[in-house]
């Protein structure tokens, strides 16, 4: 069953920890005005192997913001649907997964590990006073009489999971669920700049079921023998029907249109050498309202798509994804309400 806690602390980091031992986590200790917390980052995967895939954006934008600017401080309960705040690597085009690589705990010489990378900017977080720190995971406690068993403030009280919180394997597949995933966000208000820092284990996979957050599999051999779900990226290696990312790519949109009523329309492009049909294709926006597909694309050709009702792309910024017959994840963009400014003009990914 899904994570029982889902939400996002919100607060200063004033401490921090890097991850050792048998089971290291980076350690942060985060307040919020009144309260203490820990938030604790796993750096080591418990299953082999142990190297954790890690993709930070120092440049983060992303509509998801909107719902954070202007948050309080403290612990808030996310609902795990589309629309909101709640965090899905798969279903929110957070960032390009194709960008995640392993990282080690700890590794000789600067700035090469996953210890590094985190201290990086949690430290440059505590030496500003107006910088917060943005935790998306899994609440505990708070734990009463018990102290914090690295900073030492009572109650103990903290979030963890901060991951990719689906596709799991073995003992750990009872936390699947969408819209749940972990994540570390954190904003420079000095520097107009948002951080983004994700994390998955080597043994998640990027496609899941639409309701449970199990791996997908996919029958590429016959309808009584399901291949296997589709395994991690190998960088370089061309698409596959079951890990069919980047076959098509979403290239550009028309977001505010100059027409009355409005006609939106979103083009694809045909990145692979061979023709595709689209029969049973979808496009989705933000809250997954869906533009079906068909007909074929070329190799190397373009095709524009008019957006069909309930599907909408929204002036103040959005989410398109495409998603083939068998319910994968093609590709996916996300565009601000900057980008969406100018009537008449189409947006370009």
């Amino acid at each position: 069953m899904p994570i029982a806690q889902y939400g996002v602390l919100c607060g200063r980091a004033i401490d921090r920890q890097p991850g050792s031992g048998a089971k290291p986590h980076y350690q942060i200790h985060v307040i919020d005005g009144s309260t203490d917390y820990r938030i604790a980052v796993n750096v080591a995967s418990a299953l082999a192997p142990s190297e954790v895939e890690y993709l930070i954006e120092p440049q983060f934008v992303h509509p998801v913001l909107q719902n954070l600017s202007d948050m309080s401080p403290g612990w808030h309960a996310l609902s795990s649907k589309p629309g909101g705040a709640a965090l899905d690597f798969i279903r929110t085009n957070l960032f390009d997964p194709r960008k995640m690589v392993p990282l080690p705990i700890n590794a000789p010489g600067p700035d090469n590990d996953l210890n590094e990378k985190l201290d990086h900017y949690v430290q440059r977080a505590m030496a500003d006073e107006e910088a917060m720190v943005f935790a998306f995971g899994q609440r505990w406690g708070p734990e009463a009489g018990k102290k914090d068993a690295y900073f030492g403030f009572l109650p103990g009280n903290g979030v963890h999971d901060i991951h990719m919180n689906q596709a799991n394997v073995g003992q750990f597949t009872k936390d699947d669920g969408v819209y749940q995933d972990g994540a570390l966000l954190l904003h420079y208000p000095a520097q107009q700049q948002w951080v983004g820092i994700f994390l998955k284990f080597q043994s998640q996979t990027w496609h899941t079921d639409d309701k449970t957050g199990h791996q997908t599999t996919v029958d590429t051999s016959g309808p009584t023998d399901p291949a296997p779900g589709p395994g991690p990226f190998v960088p370089g290696n061309p698409p596959t029907p079951d890990r069919p990312d980047g076959m098509l790519r979403i290239v550009s949109a028309l977001v505010n249109s100059i027409e009355s009523p409005e006609v939106e329309t979103v083009t694809l492009l045909n990145a692979t050498p061979k023709r595709i049909d689209l029969g049973g294709w979808k496009l989705l926006d933000r809250n997954k309202a869906a533009t079906p597909l068909s007909g074929p694309i070329e190799p190397g050709e373009t095709r524009r798509f008019k957006v069909a009702t309930p599907m909408a792309l929204s002036n103040k910024g959005g989410m398109i994804s495409v998603i083939n017959a068998d319910g994968l994840r093609v590709d996916g963009v996300t565009y601000s309400k900057a980008d969406a400014s100018l009537p008449g003009y189409s947006v370009k990914f």
